[in-house]
């Protein structure tokens, strides 16, 4: 009964890139805003910098505008890997003839996410790869109704040879054929 069943686990927002672009904008956001209020207050708030000669319009202003906004993208991603947003597994079981896709939203009624699909309505396992200044390689579930659902995470590229083995063997998991996005 165990090989009948498949589960894959999703990593969310807690990957190591969102740890370090929160860190980064948090103290980068930090600077600029007490720059920013040591322009206005003529009071040296940074250890590193004197900050006090800038000219608080424009200079300052701008300054302070750009720290709040890295300051409320920080906490955004903060909050985001906390609450870690995104994150669940799909479930293939061929005893009940179901594909499910949980996943993690934001707080609220619909806080868990559950996407289920009777195997039947299942046309094929796509691959979707692009390439150029963005790459991406996807995998998703092709139903017959020609809705395509992303079954891979929203992450850095993944070797192109790793995503078509993955794809294959779900695929043969399966019983479905392999399709090219």
């Amino acid at each position: 009964m165990e090989n009948e069943i498949r589960q894959d686990k999703i990593v969310g927002s807690r990957r190591p890139s969102n740890y370090f672009w929160s860190f980064f904008l948090f103290f980068g956001g930090l600077g600029f805003l007490l720059a920013g209020i040591s322009s206005y207050f003529k009071i040296n708030l940074l250890p590193f910098a004197n900050p006090t000669e800038l000219v608080f319009i424009p200079q300052g202003l701008v300054m302070m505008f750009y720290g709040t906004l890295s300051l409320g993208l920080s906490i955004y991603i903060i909050i985001t890997v906390l609450l870690d947003i995104g994150s669940g597994y799909n479930e293939y079981n061929r005893p009940e003839n179901l594909v499910k896709i949980v996943r993690k939203g934001f707080p609220g009624k619909n806080r868990e996410i559950l996407l289920t699909y009777p195997l039947p309505n299942v046309r094929a396992i796509g691959i979707k790869i692009t390439e150029g200044l963005n790459p991406t390689t996807s995998l998703y579930l092709c139903l017959k109704d020609k809705r395509n659902i992303p079954l891979s995470p929203v992450q850095e590229p993944t070797a192109i040879s790793k995503l078509e083995e993955e794809a294959a063997d779900l695929a043969k998991f399966l019983d479905l054929k392999l399709e090219n996005l």
